[in-house]
């Protein structure tokens, strides 16, 4: 390790930054890859599906008040 750390200390600035670049894009690769893997695995689970549910409870309460509001106006200027 301290070979390739040597000889990484004697390369020009911009081929540093380029071998920088690839193993940041390579990390951030595998990162992804890890997130998706488990992102699925724990969707899959019915528990998670269950809280899921209960989750976006309030949000469709608030789009059926919005629906109602704008019905309730357009039903108002329909009438003047």
């Amino acid at each position: 390790m301290r070979k390739i750390i040597h000889h990484l200390r004697k390369q020009p600035e911009e081929t540093r930054r380029h071998i920088l670049h690839i193993l940041m894009i390579i990390a951030i690769a595998v990162m992804f890859i890890l997130w998706i893997y488990s992102l699925g695995k724990n969707l899959a689970n019915p528990d998670t599906q269950i809280k899921i549910k209960q989750d976006l409870q309030p949000f469709s309460v608030l789009k059926e008040n919005i629906v109602d509001g704008y019905k309730s106006t357009s039903d108002f200027s329909a009438t003047e």
